[in-house]
């Protein structure tokens, strides 16, 4: 009992605590890359295109060892055409633009907001349950506006400084409210991001259901991804020098976001879309923002704020509220199941006599 607990709850949310940390640091050391000269075209194709070759040795382990591996159909490479345009080309072009013109804290924010689309999707594709009267939807509902407000709180409030040395007036982060017009147009881009990773975690989760064989589909997207993303990327960046020359940190940012993004949070996420759904992996996304806080007061030596204390309270509620709802639902169904199982039993005992 104690190893299924473990194996179906605790193993799925230490990994996607992995998962939201690898990328938040993807997010830092490709803001600093593309800082120190690295175009966002270049470092986008360079490192998924890394990141397939990287997985095809597992592909071709899993398809020659599997005893009946599934057949490859046009349909199922279809679903991965799609979802390797809106999971690699289209979600990192127009998250890395936005983080470009923005920063990777803005980012970690808006992003907050993907438990809410993602929500609202599962809903009208019926893969989450709404029913308003039951307490379990109420906890999903509640909790994930919850963990949203509280992420949006670490993001937009500071507050005073709780220990650590308070940085200048002058390197303040810009608000949300800021006049540029490029910080506008990168939020509007990020919160596009979003909805389109939603609609990934939609169709990614509904493919692993009618084609439950998780290292094929996820090489196959990044196959169509990578390609697509090398296409659009020959075609807008022609400056051969921004292929060849890269800076020391781009070459870091390359290496590290192909294994710890492409190989490991893709299959990770895929993982979990499979086994928890698309609301349980959404919802680890306001938990984004507490991992950025915790990894700049570690590793950075930025100063812990009385906001971000107050967001991560009110994210971590959140959180919980969903889980619960989601682990009390999911008890609910089983029970429905054991009791309609027994009723069938009972029926069918006189014929057995």
């Amino acid at each position: 009992m104690a190893t299924q607990f473990v194996r179906k709850e605790v193993v799925p949310f230490a990994v996607m605590l992995m998962v939201e940390s690898c990328e938040m640091s993807i997010t830092i050391l490709g803001k600093a890359a593309m800082n120190a000269g690295l175009k966002t075209l270049v470092y986008i194709t360079y490192y998924n295109s890394l990141g397939t070759l990287l997985l095809l040795p597992y592909f071709a382990f899993f398809r020659t060892h599997r005893t009946h591996p599934l057949p490859i159909t046009f349909s199922i490479l279809s679903r991965c055409f799609i979802l390797g345009l809106l999971g690699i080309c289209l979600l990192q072009i127009l998250a890395y633009t936005g983080i470009k013109y923005t920063s990777a804290t803005l980012a970690a924010g808006i992003g907050n907001l993907m438990p809410g689309f993602t929500f609202l999707l599962a809903v009208i594709f019926r893969m989450e349950r709404l029913d308003l009267r039951e307490v379990t939807s109420q906890a999903k509902s509640v909790g994930t506006v919850v963990a949203i407000a509280g992420a949006m709180v670490m993001t937009l409030y500071q507050g005073p400084t709780i220990f650590g040395s308070s940085p200048s007036s002058g390197s303040s982060h810009p608000s949300l409210l800021s006049q540029n017009p490029t910080w506008v147009l990168g939020g509007c881009l990020i919160t596009l991001t979003c909805l389109v990773s939603s609609g990934w975690n939609i169709l990614q989760t509904a493919t692993l259901k009618v084609y439950p064989e998780q290292p094929t589909v996820v090489f196959f997207f990044c196959v169509f991804g990578t390609l697509q993303c090398v296409i659009y990327s020959a075609i807008s960046e022609r400056n051969l020098d921004a292929w060849l020359m890269l800076p020391s940190i781009g070459v870091i940012a390359i290496v590290f976001s192909a294994v710890c993004g492409t190989v490991f949070r893709a299959n990770v996420i895929s993982w979990c879309l499979e086994k928890k759904g698309p609301l349980y992996v959404a919802v680890f996304k306001p938990m984004g923002v507490i991992i950025a806080a915790i990894m700049e007061i570690l590793f950075l030596g930025s100063p812990l704020h009385l906001g971000s204390m107050i967001g991560a309270f009110i994210s971590s509620v959140g959180f919980y509220t969903v889980l619960w709802g989601q682990a009390k639902e999911k008890a609910m169904i089983e029970l429905d199941g054991v009791d309609h199982e027994s009723k069938s039993l009972v029926n069918r005992a006189p014929l057995l006599k």
